[in-house]
């Protein structure tokens, strides 16, 4: 018999007290594991989760919880080989696992880089500017981000049990979130395997992460309000767990991405020929046989114009007859097995209702060629092509084979295009093909509503396209309607969905404190030492430095104007400049504004200010003209050490007025500091 999956919980792996139910090998039906929850305590595990995992996530800053993310990356990537030898035993190749084993530890990666670069090392996300609540600008709102305090039960498919797992472990941890991670019982070997070497880093806080394998009953009845679902299956199943009793009366945040009946059009201007009409043809294969069709993102529905049918199918025909069905760890296959046995039935009881609509114009599920496998033991199917010229049919639209399954729809005109995609009343992701910006402008425009992803794939973006069916961690991975009306990933968005969106009111000073962030208002710190001369470690916000005011000449403008190139009328020509609304007269450049405010607050010396890096938020409020006298006051706004560097980011808030206190320009100043005196 083979060994007992084991559970993650309470700081210690659980062994249920059963022998389980048996998990098969996906190719030769051999035993591979044995799956069962009985016994275990799941108030406990939630228990455990929110009062260990939770504070000690919400202990590090967003950086340090990047930087582990990084190094549970990297220690994985070492150990890729060992994944890829036990996914064959899921039916996946290795091209598969470039999707769903490097996929996933890439996910991490991607979470750890937009971690450091894009939230702040703290533990609150400012969301925004302040809003102000008043007119003299004493009381004033800002809305922050902070971490939930319950857990996020993290409900898994079988078609991805390592990308799966670690697109959602990934925001969660981010945010601050500890995660309770349930595979699917099918492929959970995989996952178990993954997960141990995990805890075996030595790298997560203790209760941030938690695995249970097997059943899940009972889990959602002890979710509490600060608790999170995020699940991954069939559009049944999420509609079940969403209306529980809990998550109902809880308010449990609850996101689905369950099923979907993707599209891909064909534009009439890709016609034979044309690069567009060969990566259409391309594009549908790879999509019905990456992971043999187990992808939600997984074109079903290929819609082509009437006049173009014959020829994509031939065309499809062609590219399908080169693939190898077969034991993915064989040589020249290229398609593996589906999951398991059950998960092949599905698939040809879905196709028994597609062919009622449809016929088969390539594949016999009765009669394929295996390679160095046994069909009678292994879940194989052949990429299986349908036709359906009737276009009330409903299958095509209603059915989701989840396997190597795709049908080809005709359509007549663009609009008629839309409204068949719009019939798969929800979807992931949809592609149109096309060279015609036209053409993608109105499929996009009337298609977006219904899709969560919408890929335009031309001949210019083919060569580094990642394809219709691979969700980015940087973009959106969800969908409306039947897709579940959930969002994940979709890079800092996904962390935010993890958090809790405050509106916090007070004085500029009180913000200022909640927020890490100084506020146009509260108190300005004068010392006698330039903030240029303080590091990281010294610098405090509210640290000012006030300077001027200098007088701005004509000739000064018209120096600028030479040296720069810059000769706009509104500086150079006082006739032009005199009827233009804004001006009423010559004006100094915008820039050369920045460059003396400049040169009024720099110290020139070397010291703790090592580069500055960027201008934000320039606005230019009130002309400077000639005669005016400009002064500046810079205050340290924010300040963000960067986790691993020696160096931290500085955000100045600048202010230029003229001599009658007049607000002539603002902006927010970058610099990088040095974090100690002697790194400078």
């Amino acid at each position: 018999m083979a060994a007992l999956l084991e559970s993650y919980v309470n700081g210690g792996w659980f062994a249920a007290a059963d022998e389980g139910a048996p998990l098969a090998d996906a190719v030769t039906g051999e035993e591979v594991a044995r799956i069962s929850s009985a016994g275990l305590d799941v108030p406990a595990m939630l228990h455990y989760g929110r009062s260990v995992g939770g504070p000690a996530l919400r202990d590090l800053t967003f950086h340090e919880r990047a930087v582990i993310l990084k190094e549970l990356a990297t220690k994985l990537t070492a150990d890729k080989e060992e994944f890829y030898a036990l996914s064959t035993r899921t039916g996946a190749t290795q091209g598969d696992n470039a999707f769903d084993i490097d996929g996933g530890l890439g996910t991490l990666f991607s979470y750890s880089s937009k971690g450091r670069r894009e939230l702040p090392n703290d533990t609150i996300v400012l969301d925004g500017q302040p809003e102000p609540a008043g007119r003299g600008g004493t009381f004033l709102g800002q809305h922050v981000y902070t971490s939930r305090l319950g857990v996020v039960v993290q409900i898994n498919a079988f078609n991805f049990p390592v990308w799966g797992m670690l697109e959602k472990l990934a925001p969660a941890f981010l945010a601050g979130v500890p995660s309770v991670v349930k595979p699917a019982s099918q492929t959970a070997y995989l996952t178990e395997l993954v997960f141990r070497r995990m805890i075996a880093s030595g790298l997560l806080p203790a209760g941030s992460v938690q695995l249970l394998c097997g059943s899940a009953a009972g889990v959602l009845d002890h979710l509490g309000s600060q608790d999170l679902v995020f699940f991954t299956g069939s559009a049944a199943t999420a509609q079940k767990l969403r209306s529980h009793p809990v998550v109902q009366t809880e308010a449990v945040r609850f996101n689905a991405e369950a099923d979907s009946l993707n599209c891909s059009i064909l534009g009439p201007d890709a016609v034979a020929g044309t690069p567009e009409f060969d990566l259409f043809v391309k594009q549908l294969v790879t999509e019905m046989t990456v992971k043999a069709g187990q992808k939600c993102t997984a074109i079903r529905r290929a819609l082509v114009p009437a006049a173009a049918v014959a020829e994509v199918i031939e065309a499809t025909r062609e590219r399908l007859a080169k693939v190898v069905v077969g034991n993915p760890a064989a040589d020249g296959v290229t398609m593996g097995a589906l999951a398991s046995l059950g998960q092949r039935d599905e698939v040809l009881r879905s196709l028994t209702a597609l062919t009622d609509a449809g016929r088969l114009v390539y594949g016999d599920p009765d009669d394929f060629a295996i390679e160095d496998a046994d069909a009678e033991r292994g879940a194989f199917l052949p990429p299986l092509l349908l036709v359906c010229d009737d276009l009330s049919a409903a299958a095509p639209h209603d059915v989701e084979a989840f396997g190597p399954v795709s049908t080809v729809l005709p359509y007549d005109s663009i609009a008629d295009a839309v409204v068949l995609a719009a019939r798969g009343r929800g979807s992931l992701v949809g592609s149109v093909v096309t060279h015609d910006p036209e053409v993608a402008r109105e499929i996009v425009l009337g298609a977006a509503p219904w899709h969560g992803r919408i890929l335009v794939l031309d001949r210019d973006c083919a060569k580094e396209s990642t394809g219709h069916g691979s969700p980015l961690p940087n973009l959106v991975h969800g969908g409306p309607g039947r897709a579940g009306g959930g969002e994940e990933l979709g890079g800092i968005r996904g962390v935010l969905h993890h958090m809790q969106r405050t509106a916090v009111q007070g004085s500029p000073a009180m913000l200022t404190a909640v927020g890490g962030r100084w506020v146009t208002g509260a108190q300005r710190r004068h010392d006698g030492v330039h903030p240029f001369r303080k590091c990281l470690a010294e610098l405090r916000i509210g640290d000012t430095i006030q300077a001027g005011p200098r007088e701005v000449t004509l000739a000064d403008i018209e120096h600028f104007a030479e040296f720069t190139g810059d000769t706009f009328y509104a500086h150079m020509d006082e006739e032009a400049a005199a009827a233009n609304p804004f001006f009423g007269g010559r004006v100094a450049h915008g820039y050369y504004i920045v460059s003396l405010a400049a040169g009024l607050f720099v110290d020139p010396d070397p010291g703790p200010v090592l580069a500055n890096y960027g201008v934000d938020s320039l606005r230019f409020l009130t002309p400077a003209k000639p005669g005016d006298a400009l002064s500046v006051v810079l205050t340290a706004k924010q300040i963000t050490p960067r986790a691993g560097a020696e160096y931290g980011e500085v955000r100045w808030d600048a202010v230029v007025t003229n001599q009658d206190d007049a607000v002539v320009a603002t902006y927010d100043v970058l610099t990088l500091v040095a974090k100690t005196a002697h790194q400078t």
